[in-house]
């Protein structure tokens, strides 16, 4: 009798096409965050598998904040095109105009905080009850506490003392009118298993992702691209660097790994000696304070 067993990626792959079904299944008017980082590209290609040869039942969405790498964008509309699949963009841009808002200031002046305000006006505007993103418990110790369905209230905000049980793979989708549930698929994958799973998939990936020649600053021994969109300082001294990006954000908060690893065997050599997060290591955003990300995610950052 022959055997048949699955190793530990089928298992991954598994469940997260299960909890995209489930999401299918439980809400009416999905949507798949996307913006072209190699997380939410691992989630088009596990979509790929869970509805193939049907249509997606969501559109990709991106929250595009003006300031993001053109690698990433590029990549997100040639994939959009290619897969024939909705692409919604909402710009931050236009939010602050809209709204008013202050455009944050400084040498890095960043858009992050305010993605908030865009990502939930888009999701009143299609009426989401549902958003299905990226993050993973690795990442960060806030993205730890959240359960792979985190409901969040009519105004967007997170509580992370209202986590519901999730026992044997039971998802509960029920919210009330106004509320949405944020989608977590590959919460349990760790960033080692993500380039596994690009490697043993055969997926492409932004030239961003490989080591390449940038001009960048040592900002605090962080590498930054230097860009339109910081304030270079008199002492400020622009290297010419191999480097590569490891998680893929704005150019204001985001900072390179020096590195000549221009393919993923090599990649994933790195990551496996590195004992830093990949957000610890690159996100200047998140060493704003040691509950930053949380404080955002509370306020209804995704």
């Amino acid at each position: 009798m022959s055997k048949y067993s699955l190793d530990y990626l089928d298992h991954l792959e598994s469940e997260a096409i299960h909890i995209f079904r489930e999401v299918a299944g439980q809400f009416e008017r999905p949507a798949l965050l996307f913006s072209g980082g190699k997380d939410s590209i691992t989630l088009v290609q596990l979509a790929l598998k869970a509805f193939r040869p049907g249509k997606f039942p969501f559109p990709l969405v991106h929250i595009d904040t003006g300031h993001n790498f053109p690698e990433a964008l590029a990549y997100r509309d040639e994939l959009a095109k290619r897969l024939g699949e909705k692409l919604i963009v909402r710009n931050v841009g236009d939010t602050i105009k809209a709204k008013n808002l202050t455009e944050p200031k400084g040498k890095f002046a960043s858009r992050n905080a305010l993605q908030t305000f865009t990502l939930l006006d888009t999701i009143e505007e299609f009426k989401f009850d549902a958003c299905i993103g990226g993050a993973r418990r690795d990442e960060e110790k806030a993205r730890a506490k959240e359960r792979i369905f985190s409901v969040r209230d009519e105004f967007g905000q997170w509580d992370p003392k209202l986590q519901r049980p999730e026992l044997w793979n039971t998802y509960n989708g029920k919210i009330s009118k106004g509320e949405n549930v944020r989608v977590f698929p590959i919460s349990n994958w760790t960033e080692l298993d993500v380039w596994n799973y690009i490697r043993r998939e055969k997926i492409d990936l932004p030239s961003i992702y490989f080591s390449h020649e940038r001009d960048v600053i040592d900002h605090e021994g962080q590498l930054v691209a230097v860009s339109e969109f910081i304030k270079l300082d008199e002492t400020d001294k622009v290297l010419r660097k191999n480097v590569r990006y490891r998680t893929v954000g704005d150019m204001t908060c985001t900072a390179a790994v020096e590195s000549r690893a221009d393919n993923i065997d090599d990649i994933i050599s790195e990551i496996t000696a590195t004992k830093t997060s990949e957000r610890g290591e690159t996100r200047i955003d998140d060493k704003v304070s040691e509950a930053a990300m949380e404080d955002r995610k509370k306020n209804g950052y995704f």
